[in-house]
């Protein structure tokens, strides 16, 4: 089989904000040492689709800086992840206008590859997935679109894009987010004893010349035009995912997904040798624990840990943690360089101080973290922005670079 795989990265990310203030949704750090980039990226990769296409337009500078130094593959392979961002061309002078736009308009530079599927992707999930499975089915059903979907309880269906199967597991009908209505009970899945419903995941393959068929409109979107539109025209069936999925969308679901991977059995698990997950290689040395209770606790290369206590907590790359602090319940991006000279005058050092504590926290790649600051949420009205922190869903976020001083309390 001839596939390429197009990964949706272009996205704003607005709801991941302040996360996605100075790079896009993809690029976002993941467990300490990791892209979510790297997961949909690895996918392809584990699943033998070795031609991929990563779209990308908002904030990509670093998203194109990871791809490019972290996927060499060398002269003797045929693969590679090619970057293709938002362009001026003859046929369109305007940013992508949706999904479905962004394939349109480089729909010309996979058919270089003359590819006789296209497995469609988005950039900001946490999941695995063997894509040579999801092709073999779609080859044995003799489907024109494959979408692959999870079964959700009837809790969750109701915000989600929920297709109707019949026995045969071939979509007649997709309706986004139906609500607590009577519309969802007809949706209901049959091929469950108990009541499920089958979401949308945003991956789908296509047979190629279908795909060109589909995007012959102006139509921006694949989930709310396009593969409607497919389930009227063409043979549309569902591979159904059991394994684990996230959708890494808002503040509250991304500190869900980190604080999840250091439970004992973790569901996501990236441990499998088998089907890794790649990132970059950084040549760090190993983590230095001076003095420190950690328990449950994902501890990335290059640290020096001095704190009193870290508990459920990511703790990433080149991390600082000072003497008497403690973190619970939080993610800790770490930082992109080690400041060896020391701080700026009047400013903490990059990393976390000494007596510090912080909770249910998010905090940013090359924050200062001044000696004595207490960070938590508590108390504090949702969707509160300021230039020190955010507060989304009762997690607090400290931005990239921020600065906070000796003693502040938050």
């Amino acid at each position: 089989m001839n596939v390429v795989g197009v990964i949706m990265g272009g996205g704003e990310g607005i709801r991941l904000q302040p996360l996605t203030r100075d790079r896009s949704k993809p690029a976002v750090p993941i467990a300490g040492k990791y892209r979510l980039v790297d997961i949909p990226i690895s996918n392809c990769i584990n699943s033998g689709i070795r031609k991929i296409f990563l779209l990308t337009q908002f904030n990509s500078v670093s998203l194109h800086r990871h791809v490019q130094t972290t996927y060499r593959f060398d002269q003797f392979s045929q693969g590679y992840v090619q970057i293709l961002a938002a362009q001026q061309t003859p046929g369109s002078e305007e940013w992508y206008q949706g999904t479905a736009d962004s394939v349109r308009q480089n729909f010309r530079y996979f058919m270089d590859e003359n590819p006789d599927y296209i497995v469609v992707l988005s950039g900001d999930q946490l999941f695995r997935m063997n894509f040579a499975e999801v092709l073999k089915q779609h080859i044995e059903t003799g489907a024109e679109v494959t979408i692959a979907t999870k079964p959700v309880a009837r809790g969750e269906a109701g915000v989600l894009g929920i297709m109707q199967v019949n026995e045969q597991k071939q979509i007649v009908r997709f309706v986004e987010k139906p609500g607590q209505t009577p519309e969802l009970d007809s949706l209901r899945a049959p091929l469950y004893r108990e009541e499920r419903y089958l979401a949308s995941m945003g991956i789908y393959v296509f047979n190629t010349a279908v795909l060109k068929n589909l995007l012959d409109n102006d139509l921006p979107d694949f989930g709310k035009h396009v593969i409607p539109l497919s389930i009227e025209r063409h043979q549309v069936y569902s591979f159904i995912f059991e394994g684990y999925w996230k959708d890494i969308g808002t503040i509250r679901s991304f500190w869900e997904a980190n604080v999840a991977l250091t439970e004992v059995v973790p569901d996501f698990n990236f441990y499998d040798a088998d089907a890794p997950i790649h990132t970059r290689m950084r040549y760090l040395p190993p983590s230095k624990i001076n003095c420190c209770d950690l328990n449950r606790c994902l501890l990335s290369e290059g640290c020096i840990i001095s704190g009193h206590r870290i508990l459920h907590s990511i703790v990433g790359i080149r991390a600082i943690v000072g003497p008497g602090s403690v973190v619970e319940h939080s993610v800790i991006m770490g930082a992109d360089y080690y400041e060896m000279d020391g701080a700026p005058a009047g400013l903490p050092r990059v990393g976390i101080g000494r007596d510090c504590f912080i909770r249910n926290a998010i905090v940013d790649k090359n924050a200062r973290i001044g000696d004595g600051s207490y960070i938590a949420p508590d108390g504090k009205p949702d969707n509160t922005v300021t230039e020190q922190y955010t507060i989304r869903e009762g997690i607090i976020v400290i931005p990239k670079n921020a600065v906070i001083l000796a003693g502040t309390r938050i």
